[in-house]
């Protein structure tokens, strides 16, 4: 299996204070994308404030917040865009900041898409903390904030929100605490359609765990694999094969009481778990073919509508190939061609690192569905950013260099996301 040890492990006492490098990074990487946006959209005339809160998606959770499901919008060529394409955790999280402050529906999108940020970071940090160590951990932060689209992050839209619950999920799995974890997934479920990818992720670790069980009976502990490498304090793997797996540690939980991963003590929970992770997609799913009255397959009714599906890449490939038909329009599908492959090649690398299952199934299904959706082909960077165990492998790379050289490419990164990030918002088509 090429997993690590699912393993209960204790709450840290100094968790945030652990993870502190990695949130003042990455609250001063997006600090300076909000910055150089904010300059840019006072040199054209705009208001920044209204690009981030009040265009695209951000104004269908708004009006969903507001007013509830219900709004839909026809178009000339007979397509129907309708509110119920959008996930219901967001608009709901609006609606309660405006219940509860003067703030806007919008305001509270913000607010909601801020806040999430800094905990989709502190949970990258956990994971990879988890997996890699600390300093790999700051890196992942890093590379997550620098990425060109990184600026979404701070936008009221869902994937702030969606990659916090995903990656919180996905360090409870690792650390064997099925029932947060399941959760979580639902939870993940009610925020965005590829929520199927934490629920996959839940589902293709417990399943892992029973079929070692009935393996290997379980000997003081049920590991998804073998300790291969030590980690040095400060995150650095030593010895032969270090960078691709991390140290199957096991901690004592907090009572003394001696609980085991895979014993027979934690399979309810872990059923629980797993059982707990769909509803949130599920219980949305069937609402809306219940109100569209198209029964359970309602929901890609209403994708359809948008001219949305899963068609394996086909639609996507045609797109990148007519943008050669004609220059300069060639350099932007070379480009797409090198990112994609980029993509490929990171998940193989993760592959070939032996990451634990559950961030590969998970990074798997998110790349998938949003290679080989059919529409909407420049929203495919936005829909790749929760994908984050597809850095970790630079992470690892990047780790192992000097601080001095660290920063430097850190920062050349922000400063190069920061500008594009506003050159593409100030594009007229949603990002």
């Amino acid at each position: 299996m090429n997993d690590l040890e699912t393993r209960a492990v204790p709450a840290r006492p100094g968790a945030l204070r652990r993870a502190a490098p990695a949130l003042l990074g990455y609250a001063a990487v997006r600090a300076l994308g909000l910055a150089v946006l904010f300059l840019w959209s006072e040199a054209r005339g705009k208001s920044a404030y209204t690009v981030l809160t009040a265009r695209w998606d951000a104004l269908w959770y708004a009006r969903v917040a507001e007013r509830g499901y219900g709004y839909e919008v026809r178009l000339p060529g007979g397509d129907v865009h309708s509110d119920l394409a959008f996930f219901p955790l967001l608009p709901w999280l609006e609606r309660l900041v405006a219940a509860v402050s003067p703030l806007s529906y919008a305001d509270g999108g913000f607010l909601v898409a801020v806040s999430a940020s800094l905990a989709a970071a502190w949970g990258i940090f956990a994971v990879a903390d988890h997996v890699h160590g600390p300093r790999a951990g700051v890196c992942a932060v890093l590379l997550w904030a620098v990425l060109p689209v990184g600026i979404v992050q701070s936008m009221a839209y869902s994937e702030s929100l969606f990659t916090a619950l995903a990656a919180w999920s996905l360090y409870a799995v690792l650390t064997g605490r099925w029932v947060t974890a399941g959760v979580l997934a639902g939870l993940a479920g009610l925020t965005r359609p590829v929520g199927l990818a934490v629920v996959a992720a839940v589902w293709a670790a417990g399943i892992a765990a029973f079929l070692r069980e009935r393996a290997v009976p379980p000997r003081g502990g049920t590991s998804f694999g073998r300790d291969r490498s030590t980690v040095a304090a400060d995150g650095a793997r030593t010895g032969e094969g270090a960078v691709t797996t991390a140290t199957a540690r096991r901690v004592r939980p907090p009572d003394g009481a001696q609980h085991v991963p895979g014993a027979p003590d934690d399979r309810p929970r872990r059923v629980l778990g797993m059982l707990l992770a769909p509803l949130g997609a599920a219980g949305y799913v069937l609402w809306v073919g219940h109100r569209t009255g198209n029964g359970p397959l309602g929901y890609l009714d209403v994708q359809a509508g948008w001219r949305n599906g899963f068609d394996g890449g086909y639609a996507f490939a045609r797109f990148v190939a007519a943008l050669f038909t004609s220059f300069p329009s060639a350099l932007a599908g070379l480009a797409l061609v090198v990112g994609v492959g980029l993509v490929v090649w990171l998940y193989v690398v993760c592959v070939r690192q032996r990451q634990p299952l559950p961030l590969l199934v998970y990074a798997g299904v998110v790349t998938a569905l949003a290679l080989c959706a059919s529409s909407y082909f420049g929203s495919k960077p936005r829909l790749l950013l929760p994908a984050f165990p597809l850095l970790l492998p630079l992470a690892v790379a990047l780790a192992r260099w000097r601080a001095p050289r660290r920063a430097l490419v850190v920062g050349t990164a922000a400063t190069a996301a920061a500008l594009y990030g506003a050159f593409w918002l100030s594009g007229s088509g949603p990002p």
